[in-house]
């Protein structure tokens, strides 16, 4: 189950963050900051009450642009397609909203994330080298939204899907 993350998420968020990442760490303060709907939207995958992953995205004012900041997936749901389902109701999300295009950044060495955002029509459209507090490379992505998003909700025929 998709749905948007409360206060009551904030350990669980802070552990998976602490065991998906080595650096670039999101902390208790920012977590708590965006939980309270001030500068960001955080979706959870929950399944039996437990958090399997999670996608942080930023909607600034007047901007079509919709911003994936952060994507994790618990080590355990790995392969469940999980980020896929993150993804999509992020891209969801970001169409309710208004926004065309959402953005995002990854680590020249991610090769899972890659993989997700290519299969997921994203394409690189920048390369930004010492991004990440380790001296990593990023590679920004991008990807046009409405289309993309409607095609996704009806079948063969064109018509909605139930």
């Amino acid at each position: 189950m998709i749905r948007r993350a409360g206060l009551r998420d904030l350990e669980a968020l802070l552990e998976l963050e602490n065991a998906s990442f080595e650096g670039d760490r999101i902390a208790r303060p920012s977590f708590r900051h965006h939980l309270a709907g001030k500068g960001g939207v955080i979706l959870v995958d929950s399944a039996r009450g437990r958090i399997r992953g999670y996608v942080l995205l930023f909607f600034r004012a007047r901007s079509t642009v919709a911003r994936l900041y952060s994507i994790a997936v618990d080590e355990a749901a790995r392969g469940y397609g999980v980020g896929r389902k993150l993804l999509i109701a992020a891209e969801r999300e970001a169409v309710k909203r208004r926004r065309t295009m959402m953005r995002l950044e990854i680590r020249k060495d991610n090769t899972a994330s890659l993989a997700l955002f290519g299969g997921a029509g994203y394409s690189q459209c920048d390369e930004v080298e010492g991004y990440y507090e380790d001296g990593m490379t990023a590679l920004r992505f991008e990807k046009a939204l409405a289309r993309a998003v409607r095609a996704r909700g009806r079948g063969k025929s064109g018509r909605k899907a139930a």
